[in-house]
């Protein structure tokens, strides 16, 4: 059986100003893990649950370099009891990026290259206390004119302690300019 290629050979790249955005690859894998170690914030996954995301979830992800460096990212799936709907599973952006829109810019090429494939919502869980992800997902359902649906998904008795996780529901998402 083959290895698995580190790069893409469909791996799309988005540039963006003074930071690249791309669908991330096997490569990355580590550096996802880093990032959501470092924030400080995330639940953080082993090394390999992050590769495997690279390898399997590539297209409904994407990572952000500065210099060749990823530097942000942004995992996510399409939702398999709700094909028009992806979630966002975690954002990340390293302590030097912060505050300059990088997460948003990255949520916004998702969210179009999603859109583009017909997902028609997006949904993201967030903590009562994160103040910076609720902003984020309220401008975008403002900015693209969609409702932004909040309801209680997960307590904090099924998360060890864990805040609860409120699920945010972005949509219906615009379709593409010409479509």
């Amino acid at each position: 059986m083959a290895t698995q290629p580190l790069e893409s050979k469909t791996r799309r790249d988005e540039p963006t100003t003074g930071v690249q955005l791309q669908e991330p690859s096997l490569k990355d894998g580590p550096e996802l893990w880093r990032l959501a170690r470092d924030s400080q914030v995330l639940d953080v996954n082993s090394p390999y649950s992050y590769t495997l995301w690279c390898r399997d979830f590539a297209d409904t992800s994407v990572v952000a370099r500065d210099g060749g460096r990823p530097c942000g990212f942004i995992t996510g799936y399409v939702r398999p009891a709700s094909p028009d709907t992806f979630f966002v599973w975690q954002v990340a952006v390293d302590v030097e990026h912060r505050g300059q829109g990088l997460a948003r810019r990255m949520l916004d090429r998702l969210g179009d290259r999603l859109a583009a494939r017909g997902h028609r919502f997006m949904e993201a869980t967030v903590t009562p206390g994160n103040a910076a992800s609720t902003a984020m997902f309220a401008s975008f359902a403002r900015d693209r004119g969609c409702e932004l649906a909040r309801s209680p998904l997960f307590g904090s008795e099924l998360l060890d302690g864990h805040e609860p996780e409120v699920l945010f529901r972005i949509g219906p998402l615009p379709a593409p300019a010409g479509d």
